[in-house]
């Protein structure tokens, strides 16, 4: 999926998380490398779709899941990553839908 494309080029061996906020933006931006890789153009089936839905949806949820975890350490840089995440994670899911409405996807 294009959105999550500035993900995929994240070097984590050089990123060493030295503070809770570094340790949550680290996770969020493994989210963001995960997701880099789903590609609603490739959805032609029911299966493919449900993939991509549970995918993303597991991702919301891991999202906020460190944001819990993360509570008392939230930086602006933690909250921003988030938010971005879970803008595109939305995004996301709407061009799913898009493509079970238009009759794209295969039973």
């Amino acid at each position: 999926m294009d959105q999550f494309s500035a993900f995929s080029s994240i070097d984590y061996q050089s990123l060493r998380a030295s503070t809770p906020a570094e340790t949550a933006v680290k996770r969020l931006n493994g989210i963001g490398e995960v997701l880099s890789g789903l590609d609603v153009s490739a959805i032609h089936t029911q299966d493919d779709m449900a993939r991509a839905l549970w995918t993303l949806d597991t991702a919301d949820k891991c999202i906020r899941m460190i944001l819990a975890e993360f509570r008392t350490e939230r930086t602006t840089d933690v909250v921003r990553e988030a938010n971005s995440l879970i803008d595109l994670i939305e995004a996301a899911r709407d061009e799913v839908s898009g493509y079970r409405d238009s009759g794209r996807v295969l039973s």
